[in-house]
């Protein structure tokens, strides 16, 4: 068999192998929620009974007792109404028993009664308003992730004669989409991609990235001419947006001719990696403005060419992966991070700089990053790669 098979037969072992630890990694995970969980709800149980414990261990008298209102107030955060309730039930049968037991003056168990009731009520509305809040975030949750899978829709690993990967982290991880975009389609001109940073955060951000995403997608399976294609986002920009808003992006896109062309506007410049592991930014030769600011600027954006063999990958990111610092302030060096996680298999490759960068920043990213790397594989097709455009017809 050729080496080419070889290598392809140990790319499927080695994605296999992956897939295979990432599925024992979340049965794990799955084992050990479950009791955890459980040893979270009975943590007030336990609370209540080493109260009562202590007191007959001690045989301090009633001073003890009025700690038993540390279950119900406990469970709270813990376990739901029913369970709040059948703490609270625990903890004041324990005081009455242990006030029986000490022949303590009715006044005084009753005082420690009424205390525990007030605080089992109390925690009992506090834990039915904590599963109502629980209930409304899960259900915004399965609406951004709906809405992150509608706006940025998943990336194939393979398109014709390349191989992608990307990762995505929103810098509000409960939100899970931000105003960072990608897209890759296959049309009937070619492979092309678009990743890009809108100015701003929050929900405008979204919808101007939505906007660029629409667009952009529309236009690519249309206009036979990459810098056309930026033309009408650009356009559509120009009627959309506000006087202060802006996006910066770069598109891009292979030919049929077996050339990278890349238009930058205002954006990070990708990482071009040869297939030795030589890394160099493909700075613009004109620079242009961000999308939006065309019109301020009257600068109009350049096409670029570059040849792209075999082996050559190309790294698309947003400034959150570049602006990322750590607890002394340093950016996170990319380049040098592409250089040293480099290889074969572009996913890989994606998932250990994202680690890199949050292990850099210390766990949280403060704002969103993208990362889209793009690998060829093989060489060009003979025939036609099926498009995203006649698939969609």
């Amino acid at each position: 068999m050729s080496q080419a098979g070889h290598h392809g037969g140990a790319h499927t072992l080695t994605r296999l192998f992956t897939e295979h630890m990432d599925d024992i990694w979340r049965s794990v995970r799955r084992c050990l929620a479950g009791p955890l969980s459980a040893g979270m709800c009975l943590l007030p149980v336990l609370v209540v009974v080493v109260v009562a414990l202590l007191d007959v261990a001690v045989g301090a008298g009633m001073p003890w007792l009025p700690l038993l209102a540390a279950g119900p107030a406990l469970a709270a955060s813990t376990n739901g109404p029913r369970g709040v309730l059948c703490v609270g039930v625990l903890a004041v049968s324990m005081g009455v028993a242990l006030a029986v037991r000490h022949a303590a003056p009715a006044r005084e168990p009753a005082a420690v009664v009424s205390a525990l009731l007030a605080v089992t009520a109390a925690s009992g509305l506090a834990s039915a308003l904590r599963g109502r809040r629980e209930r409304v975030l899960a259900a915004v949750r399965s609406v951004a992730e709906a809405a992150q899978h509608a706006l940025l829709q998943p990336v194939p690993d393979t398109v014709g004669p390349f191989r992608v990967a990307v990762r995505y982290s929103a810098a509000a991880a409960e939100a899970r989409i931000g105003g960072d975009l990608y897209a890759l389609v296959s049309t009937p001109y070619g492979i092309r991609l678009i990743v890009g940073d809108v100015r701003g955060k929050g929900l405008p951000a979204v919808g101007t990235a939505a906007l660029v995403l629409g667009v952009f997608r529309e236009a690519a399976c249309d206009e036979p001419d990459l810098l056309s294609v930026v033309a009408r986002i650009e356009r559509s920009l120009a009627r959309n947006l506000g006087p202060d808003d802006f996006v910066t992006a770069v598109v891009a896109g292979y030919t049929r001719t077996g050339h990278l062309e890349i238009v930058n506007c205002g954006h990070a410049p990708p990482l071009l990696i040869s297939a030795s592991g030589a890394v160099r930014a493909v700075d613009p030769d004109h620079p242009a403005p961000p999308l939006g600011l065309r019109a301020l600027s009257g600068q109009a954006p350049h096409l670029q060419r570059l040849p792209f063999a075999v082996g050559d990958q190309l790294l698309l990111y947003t400034d959150g992966v570049t602006e990322a610092r750590d607890h002394t302030r340093a950016f996170y060096p990319l380049a040098e991070g592409v250089a040293r996680h480099v290889c074969n298999d572009p996913a890989r490759t994606v998932c250990a700089l994202h680690d890199e960068l949050l292990e850099h920043v210390g766990g949280r990213l403060h704002d969103d990053a993208a990362l889209l790397l793009l690998r060829k594989q093989t060489e060009d097709a003979p025939e036609p790669v099926p498009s995203y455009c006649e698939a969609a017809l």
